[in-house]
């Protein structure tokens, strides 16, 4: 997951054409709209809770999928957080998405919220 650059960390949110363990298989392009926008880094899709987020993410729509470059923020998670990534301790990301167009488990189209920092990827 983890690749620095000028931002704090990067990886991919989601890859397309693989399926995933809740059965979907997102393809191609699904959250090409999503290309540049800003969502929320939060742990483990606990994004009811203000002290949850650990920062944002920019979106970048590639040909293998929806890649991240996150930015976390100066709170104790925040920290907590960045401590994990560059210790190796957390090396997955997630997604949570709705407004889902999808067809016998494909998504075609989607809007990302949230990125989620996970212990394990789907």
């Amino acid at each position: 997951m983890i690749k620095m650059g000028s931002y704090e960390f990067g990886g991919w949110a989601t890859v397309y054409d693989v399926r995933c363990t809740d059965g979907r298989t997102i393809l191609q392009n699904a959250f090409l709209g999503d290309d540049g926008r800003k969502v929320p880094i939060v742990w483990n899709h606990q994004h009811n809770q203000p002290e949850n987020v650990l920062g944002h993410g920019v979106l970048e729509n590639r040909k293998e999928g929806v890649y991240v470059k996150g930015y976390l923020n100066n709170t104790e998670n925040g920290k907590l957080a960045k401590k994990f990534i560059e210790k190796g301790d957390i090396t997955s990301l997630s997604i949570y998405a709705n407004q889902l167009k999808e067809q016998s488990g494909l998504v075609q189209h989607g809007i990302i919220r949230e990125v989620s920092l996970v212990l394990s990827g789907a």
